[in-house]
């Protein structure tokens, strides 16, 4: 059951790693650009936290949790204007 839940965060860290690589490239600002690296840091952490916790659950989620607190971002320019929830989602933006 903790490789499931330690999985998901990998895969919640990419994912919203990607988003702000597609905000940065689409609109050049640095925080989401900051915000990616601070995520390519937070996955790897993740990753790590994955491959240990078969054989240590809670050294392994206590590596996922340092990565999650890693991947936190700082405040950011407004970027979505009228975009809804899916658009949000993919990071489309109205800029």
């Amino acid at each position: 059951m903790y490789i499931y839940i330690s999985m998901f965060a990998y895969f919640v860290v990419l994912f919203l790693t990607l988003r702000d690589i597609r905000i940065f490239r689409r609109t050049g600002i640095v925080s989401y650009r900051k915000g990616a690296l601070k995520g390519l840091i937070a996955s790897t952490v993740v990753l790590f936290g994955v491959l240990i916790t078969p054989a240590n659950a809670e050294l392994g989620l206590l590596a996922v949790f340092i990565g999650l607190f890693i991947n936190r971002k700082g405040i950011r320019e407004k970027v979505f204007i009228e975009a809804g929830t899916v658009d949000r989602l993919l990071g489309k933006t109205d800029i």
